[in-house]
């Protein structure tokens, strides 16, 4: 078996887990990179091999998290990256939909940690590297379920140190801002029924100001992205929190020196109008 270090990746067919799972091998990893669909994007090396996996399948969990440790006898880093986002007002969302985005983004996430937890407590060391978001510190208008899916990785990843550090086990959350990639179209889905029509000078004003190419363009690349959660990986600090992109950090800076009520109003006017 290699010597080398390797990292488990889930979501790794686009976006943010395919620039990962790109950089982390030029850095000289093992890279074992799992999604819904292997014919999906990266090309397979010696290093590098794609497993398929649902995390809303347990059983696909399973089989992607034996036979990654069977290609690479070791795995020391799992980064939870699967989910995607949901938008629009509460009231227009179907049970279906809101149920589906906390089974992808967190039970989908809680599973792939359970799944691991014997490796690692075999090894007596691992990483999970909880891709939250900023979105998991702060709150936008018209997110609410994507808010809620992401807050909740916050508090069970915080909490989950107390009982995994004494095993070797670390934690760390990936809290990136926005990002250059198709989240907005492929990767969301919108809440929309008759329902909107009383909502529709806050679903207007918001629509305008998120599809905002201004906005777009101050977003990080997804390589920029796996620079930092390659930093994050590897920094062998005890740090929890990893705020990454410029808009996240101002996000996070302004939460934590405003009054509430100061920085809610910031947040309406800007996203609002």
């Amino acid at each position: 078996m290699s010597n080398q270090k390797t990292i488990f990746i889930t979501g790794a067919s686009s976006g943010i887990g395919k620039a990962t799972a790109e950089y982390f091998e030029k850095k000289g990893w093992n890279v074992a990179a799992t999604m819904r669909n292997t014919s999906d994007a990266l090309t397979e090396s010696e290093t590098l091999k794609k497993f398929e996996l649902d995390v809303q399948s347990k059983d696909s969990i399973a089989k992607a998290v034996a036979d990654s440790i069977t290609a690479f006898g070791k795995i020391d880093v799992v980064l939870n990256n699967a989910g995607y986002g949901t938008a629009g007002v509460l009231e227009s969302a179907t049970d279906e939909q809101i149920r589906r985005q906390f089974d992808v983004n967190f039970f989908g996430l809680v599973d792939v940690i359970r799944a691991f937890l014997p490796h690692f407590r075999e090894n007596k060391e691992g990483l999970f590297l909880n891709v939250s978001s900023i979105g998991g510190l702060i709150t936008l208008p018209m997110f609410s379920a994507y808010h809620a899916t992401k807050w909740a990785v916050e508090g069970l990843t915080e909490s989950l140190q107390y009982e995994l550090n004494p095993l070797g086990i670390e934690l760390k959350l990936i809290e990136p801002g926005g990002v250059k990639t198709d989240f907005a179209g492929r990767s969301l889905d919108m809440f929309q029924n008759e329902t909107d029509k009383h909502y529709q000078s806050t679903i207007t004003r918001m629509m305008k100001n998120f599809e905002g190419t201004e906005r777009f363009e101050s977003y990080s690349t997804p390589e920029q992205m796996a620079e930092g959660i390659f930093g994050a990986a590897t920094d062998g600090k005890k740090q929890l929190r990893y705020v990454l992109g410029n808009d996240a950090k101002q996000f996070w800076e302004a939460r934590q020196t405003m009054p509430y009520e100061d920085f809610r109003e910031m947040v309406r006017t800007n996203m609002l109008g």
